[in-house]
């Protein structure tokens, strides 16, 4: 009898994962917070700025957010991968709606100390800490192994949506009510998304194992077992260093302004394509799912992002700079299914917090260094060359990356990912 047979309340795992029992609620409520991020971030720069016309007040609106998270990632994976990872995920949401209420009572008794904005953000930040590893944690316990793959690119298409809306949004409540009417939907939005998660049945729970006794044991075992499997570690490896070379998105308004020679509507149009590429690529794999090469496949991505990327460099067609970000974001998304995939199919369930914390932590490092790596580049050397390096150095990672993690590039199917002890732990359901 298979494991999902013998599960009380489960079903068939064949056909589309928005059939699985609780995956359509999970999405929801993901889609409910992700949309409060997005809507939240864009209110929050434009009343900092507003207040102060520093841009390095917007600077320290990221910093207040990011450090915390950097800080508390870690001890997240640790108590996830101890404790009911619902509980876990609905607390991080109401605390996030917390800081919209306070941001709000802010914004409606005109509060003008921009310390306690950075205050609200900086508790907001550690609550962010906690909701990415539980998050990736959870879906396997809410859709089964056969449905993962397709699970991912669904919920992954769906949040890029998201952060494409969510700032139009943003916009839009704050031109219409200010800053009050838009924190009060944030609010909302958090507390409808933790209610929703209420409604998610966590039927694919695997055995929990014991645990190392002290927090330092637990901590060290989390980054030798990553150390240990090079799918897991050449993975997120290649995303970390292939981002923070070889990210344009930093340098658009250079481009957009100095090369291009556009105004605002084109700026747009330039941030448009990448998520377009992006949305449209994880629409095709949510209907279509990748399970062949996957691992070849990966660096090929990888590699055509970088290629795009310096397309983009050379490019003074705005047609040819707007082609080369679509595909750019295409190949982000496929690279990114793929991550996601292999990681979550290489890593046992007592592992998955502390697991999904580092490629977290990767993942925020890559993007916010990144935007460093470029800015400073091109205040060196300038925007042009600053982004022609940085697309050469993405190529060399994958060249690199290809040699090193010889068992990454020979994966074939995902399921090939899962090494027997992991395999035996997934076999073993509750």
């Amino acid at each position: 009898m298979s494991p999902e047979s013998s599960t009380p309340g489960a079903r068939s795992t064949s056909g589309s994962a928005l059939r699985q029992p609780g995956f359509l609620a999970f999405l929801t409520a993901r889609l409910a917070a992700v949309f409060a991020m997005q809507i939240q971030a864009v209110v929050v720069a434009w009343q900092v700025y507003d207040m102060t016309r520093d841009p390095m007040s917007l600077a320290y609106v990221g910093l207040a957010q990011f450090i915390p998270m950097l800080l508390l990632l870690m001890p997240a994976g640790d108590l996830i991968d101890r404790y009911d990872r619902k509980l876990i995920l609905t607390i991080s949401w109401l605390v996030q709606g917390c800081c919209s209420l306070a941001l709000m009572l802010f914004s409606i008794t005109q509060h003008q100390d921009t310390r306690l904005i950075y205050a609200a953000l900086a508790v907001f930040g550690c609550a962010r800490a906690f909701t990415g590893p539980a998050l990736q944690s959870l879906l396997p316990q809410v859709v089964p192994r056969e449905q993962l793959a397709s699970a991912i690119a669904t919920n992954s298409m769906i949040m890029r949506i998201a952060t494409i809306a969510g700032p139009l949004v943003g916009g839009g409540l704050y031109a219409l009510g200010g800053g009050g009417l838009t924190y009060s939907v944030c609010l909302a939005s958090f507390v409808t998304g933790a209610l929703l998660l209420t409604r998610v049945p966590v039927i694919f729970a695997e055995k929990k194992m014991a645990l190392e006794s002290t927090a330092w044991k637990r901590f060290t075992a989390g980054i030798l077992f990553i150390r240990s499997r090079p799918i897991i570690l050449g993975t997120i490896s290649l995303d970390l260093f292939a981002v923070l070379l070889g990210g344009v998105v930093a340098l658009l308004p250079v481009y957009a302004h100095e090369v291009l020679h556009l105004g605002p509507q084109g700026l747009g149009a330039l941030r448009s394509a990448m998520s377009l590429g992006e949305v449209s690529t994880g629409l095709y794999l949510s209907m279509r799912p990748l399970d062949r090469n996957v691992g070849l496949t990966m660096f090929i991505a990888v590699a055509v992002f970088g290629v795009a990327n310096l397309v983009f460099a050379l490019s003074t067609l705005f047609w040819l700079s707007l082609l080369a970000l679509m595909i750019a974001g295409a190949a982000d998304m496929v690279s990114v299914y793929i991550r996601s995939t292999l990681v979550q199919f290489s890593t046992p369930d007592n592992m998955r917090g502390r697991v999904n914390a580092v490629n977290m932590l990767f993942i925020g490092s890559s993007n916010e260094l990144g935007e460093f790596r470029a800015g400073s580049s091109a205040a060196l050397w300038g925007a042009v060359p600053a982004a022609i390096i940085g697309g050469v150095c993405t190529l060399s990672v994958v060249g690199a990356w290809m040699v090193g993690f010889k068992a990454l590039r020979q994966v074939n199917h995902f399921a090939d990912a899962s090494p027997k002890d992991v395999t035996d732990e997934q076999t073993a359901r509750v």
